[in-house]
């Protein structure tokens, strides 16, 4: 079997000499022409802890390439910091950059001719827009993971990014003076990596392990320190492995697969945007995926992790016990994980698993099934008069499973912060901020500001938040986003009013405004739909705007 069944059609064609010509320009010989050419896309850049070290981690892999008789050629596309863009207008262009992503690496891809790829990435869109692009070409590929940060400390308390959106609605509150905030500033975030918490990075950085398509210990083995650099560095001996037997992405993507990354997500307490990208991904792999199904399997798992956002550890913390290889190990044993998944490794996840250590005894962040965080899962799909297509909610049961209240509606999230900080919200209230969604916002921003200063406030068990827009997987406290049909495509959550009453109930899994049918109507004959904001007027947001799918079908752009 041919390992450059692609790059051949450049480099072992005669009737493209100006092709071999500039590859001769940048060093290759004609010995080098005869190997199998190898992406390495790199999400580095200089401008956040999460992607600043990506570019030397792609050099290394570089190396480890050429060891296996391959070639490796760096190229780069663009990341957005999410803890950066937060609360700004820059947040809009977020989740678009998910599919800008996975639409340039494919580009790139299918016009160099290259005949495998190698992805290093971060922050929290890099990864599903990576996965999407290698499933797309489905051509020899692995998934890097830059690892978590290390957490920050102040006073005794372990710190993350998150700390620092909860210190200022410690502030707005009065809990804590300038000085502390400061501190809290300075101390969150002390190098490079990922956010520390199982939020959306980790979440699938840890997913698309389970998933296959990582090597085993990637998601969990922190940026700083040797143990990452030579992981990667292995990286070229598996992918020369994968080239040889022509193992490909849709080859280890599949039903079972998903199953056993989404129920890893599950059981860790990640981010409710793995639903968002795991129903693009399932789409860039041909595999028919619900967010119903989602939903059934989050039912069946038990959610066993104590991390943050609503707990105490960090990723960090999970590499010390084992890490997530012994964490599915635990899984495996139970019952559930499929083991019989291939990997990259050519292995299946029983054979990766069967000579990695259990996790350390005594340890306190894995909780024993027997005694769980929540029985079954924290990520619930709710259906109601305000979400006829669902709605993401994230309730680990810290925050009760049921919270009735009165809406207090804004109008999109920048008022929403200004009416949080004013002291608007008090206990007993439904927050609801709306146009917000894919199209509306445009680019369904997080909503990790107003839900941190809740938080920060002390007002998260008394206070729920709902919204077409997303959260981050920092958010914690009674939220629930995602709402479908958004309020820009006419949503019953444009018609919601301040006062009404709403319900949300994690048990039984739905979420209702106390308005009968006919109100609802009357309400809908005066709703004009508001014109498009003015960023989707013209550039990225026109083309986004008009091409993204529902949340509920995983905001995907090329639906047809």
């Amino acid at each position: 079997m041919s390992v450059n069944k692609y790059s051949k059609h450049i480099t072992q064609d005669d009737t493209q000499p100006a092709a071999q010509a500039m590859l001769h320009a940048i060093g290759l010989t004609d010995d080098d022409l005869r190997k199998p050419l190898v992406g390495i896309a790199s999400t580095g850049y200089e401008g956040n802890p999460c992607n600043m070290h990506l570019n030397d981690l792609a050099t290394l892999i570089k190396e480890g390439v050429r060891d296996t008789d391959s070639v490796g050629l760096i190229f780069n596309t663009i990341g957005v910091s999410d803890g950066i863009s937060m609360g700004t207008q820059g947040m809009r262009y977020s989740l678009v950059s998910r599919d800008v992503i996975a639409d340039s690496i494919e580009t790139f891809m299918q016009a160099m001719c290259y005949d495998a790829l190698v992805t290093v990435v971060g922050c929290d869109k890099n990864m599903p827009g990576a996965l999407m692009a290698q499933l797309r070409l489905n051509r020899p590929s692995i998934l890097v993971y830059g690892g978590t940060i290390a957490a920050g400390h102040y006073q005794g308390r372990k710190l993350d990014v998150v700390s620092a959106f909860e210190a200022w609605g410690q502030k707005v509150a009065g809990a804590i003076d300038e000085q502390e905030y400061r501190a809290v500033i300075h101390c969150a975030c002390p190098g490079e990596g990922a956010c520390g918490g199982m939020y959306t990075a980790n979440t699938m950085a840890a997913a698309i392990e389970a998933l296959g398509m990582a090597l085993p210990f990637n998601s969990s083995t922190p940026a700083a320190g040797e143990a990452k650099r030579q992981e990667c560095l292995r990286v070229g001996r598996a992918l020369r492995y994968l080239l040889d037997n022509d193992i490909r992405p849709c080859d280890i993507v599949t039903r079972k697969a998903v199953e056993n990354a989404f129920r890893l997500a599950i059981i860790l307490g990640g981010s409710t945007n793995a639903v968002l990208h795991f129903l693009a991904i399932t789409r860039a792999a041909g595999i028919p995926f619900s967010i119903d199904e989602l939903a059934a399997l989050s039912e069946s798992t038990p959610m066993l992790a104590d991390m943050k956002p609503s707990g105490k550890y960090v990723m960090e913390d999970v590499h010390h016990i084992g890490g997530v290889p012994a964490v599915m190990k635990y899984m495996l044993e139970n019952g559930l994980l499929h083991g019989d998944c291939m990997t990259v490794t050519g292995k299946t996840v029983a054979e990766n698993l069967a000579a990695v250590p259990g996790l350390t005894a005594g340890q306190q962040i894995i909780r024993p099934l027997e005694n769980p965080i929540k029985a079954t899962g924290h990520i619930r799909i709710l259906y109601g008069n305000i979400a006829s297509e669902g709605a993401v909610a994230k309730i680990t049961g810290k925050e009760g499973l049921s919270f009735t209240g009165r809406a207090k509606v804004y109008e999109g999230e920048f008022l929403a912060n200004e009416g949080i900080a004013k002291g608007e919200v008090t206990a007993g209230t439904v927050v609801v901020i709306r146009y917000e969604g894919p199209k509306g916002g445009p680019g369904m921003p997080e909503m990790l500001k107003p839900t941190s200063a809740i938080m920060g406030a002390g007002l998260g068990k008394q206070v729920a938040l709902i919204t077409d827009g997303r959260f981050s997987g920092g958010s914690h406290g009674f939220v629930v986003g995602h709402i479908s049909p958004e309020a820009q495509e006419g949503g019953n959550i444009a018609l919601i009013e301040d006062g009404d009453i709403i319900t949300i109930d994690a048990v039984k899994n739905t979420i209702d405004v106390h308005l009968s049918e006919e109100e609802l109507q009357a309400r809908r004959a005066k709703w004009v739909q508001p014109p498009l904001k003015e960023s989707a007027r013209r550039g990225v947001h026109y083309k986004y705007a008009r091409t993204v799918s529902s949340a509920s079908k995983g905001c995907v752009t090329d639906e047809f």
